[in-house]
């Protein structure tokens, strides 16, 4: 069990505000299939200040940047509202990061990863920010981005994980897709991502449930964490003025024992930390049981009443399923902003060998 928190991030206490002034941290970003990487980045960016605020670009501005978005601008807005470390989210932020932006919002600075980020003609979006030092860089998760899930996703659509021969077309997206150098993943085919016991410590704070705390217990796969996941949890913690929710996350196993296909597309360890970065959720079980058992309850001294079972409508039928008929709806328009994307990651480190081989130049580098 891995236990989580609210309010401050990290469970740190901040200084009162008569010790010095807030620091107020902007960070910016499409955002879209928000995963733990994105989780991650606001980790950082909240550790540099005492407020964080998070601009959310609009559909229209992703579209003519970088390719059609997989959600919705209002569905973004609600994921990163729902991460524990945002404390408050400015929609339809200007794709550009500005210094007037930045003085709207009374920030000190902007914070972004260590990759690259720009515009349709190529402009680097956080070179004025750069160049009037409010400009603070983090460190990239590695092993997942939104480009690498849509790939675990159309090939989820080609062939299953079987005996069965690969098609040529198949083969195709796993030469484009599959190849990674790190731990794969045999359920998803492509996961690059290596958990440590850091970075768990890093996502969750460990409090326990206090006296006069309902603890409510939901299980799942929660994959692929989206805002149909986050209306539900929501509902949950709604249900009890001082509620302790509960996730059990659900092996890849059996996950893929019920779903089929190449479910899971996300393994447990990546979807251990989606869950862990929603500020609904409390604690989370890595590998609880399908059926909840005597013992599982008897675990968690909950519910003090046998036979209390509730089900939750959250109000939104958007499963795992539908996000992969999404992006096979617009497969080619997806496929033509994975390679641009490629090619944009590939250029940027072409430029750090550059660098390494010449020292006395100086490459900035973007998010």
């Amino acid at each position: 069990m891995i236990r989580n928190g609210h309010g401050e991030a990290g469970g740190a206490k901040r200084p009162g505000p008569r010790a010095r002034r807030a620091v107020r941290v902007w960070c910016d970003g499409c955002y879209d299939m928000v995963h733990y990487g994105h989780s991650n980045q606001l980790r950082q960016a909240r550790a540099m200040g005492d407020h964080l605020i998070v601009g959310v670009h609009t559909d229209e501005e992703i579209a003519k940047h970088k390719g059609p978005p997989v959600f919705t601008q209002e569905e973004r807005y609600k994921m990163v509202q729902a991460i524990k470390w945002v404390d408050e989210v400015v929609p339809a932020a200007p794709y550009v990061t500005t210094l007037e932006t930045l003085d709207k919002y009374n920030c000190d600075f902007c914070v972004h990863g260590n990759d690259i980020t720009l515009t349709v003609d190529g402009r680097d979006t956080y070179e004025e920010v750069k160049q009037a030092g409010r400009y603070r860089e983090c460190k990239r998760t590695q092993g997942v981005s939104t480009t690498d899930l849509v790939g675990r996703m159309l090939l989820v659509t080609k062939a299953h994980h079987s005996s069965q021969e690969m098609s040529s077309e198949y083969r195709e997206y796993a030469d484009s897709f599959g190849k990674c150098p790190g731990g794969r993943n045999p359920w998803t085919g492509v996961s690059q991502f290596l958990q440590t016991s850091q970075k768990i410590i890093q996502f969750a704070s460990g409090k326990e449930p206090q006296p006069g705390e309902t603890v409510i217990y939901v299980a799942g796969a929660f994959d692929l964490f989206h805002i149909g996941h986050v209306d539900f949890l929501e509902k949950v913690y709604g249900l009890a003025e001082r509620p302790y929710v509960i996730a059990g996350l659900h092996f890849d196993q059996e996950v893929n024992h019920y779903k089929g296909k190449n479910y899971p597309i996300m393994n447990l360890h990546e979807r251990t930390l989606s869950v862990l970065a929603c500020r609904y959720v409390s604690e989370v079980v890595i590998g609880a049981p399908y059926s909840v058992t005597a013992e599982l309850l008897d675990h968690f001294k909950e519910p003090k009443r046998r036979g209390i079972f509730c089900q939750v409508d959250s109000g939104n039928d958007l499963t795992t399923d539908l996000i992969v008929q999404r992006i096979i709806k617009n497969r080619l328009e997806y496929e033509a902003r994975n390679q641009k994307k490629e090619a944009k990651e590939l250029a940027f480190q072409e430029a750090m060998r550059r660098q390494e081989t010449q020292p006395e130049r100086e490459i900035d580098c973007d998010f």
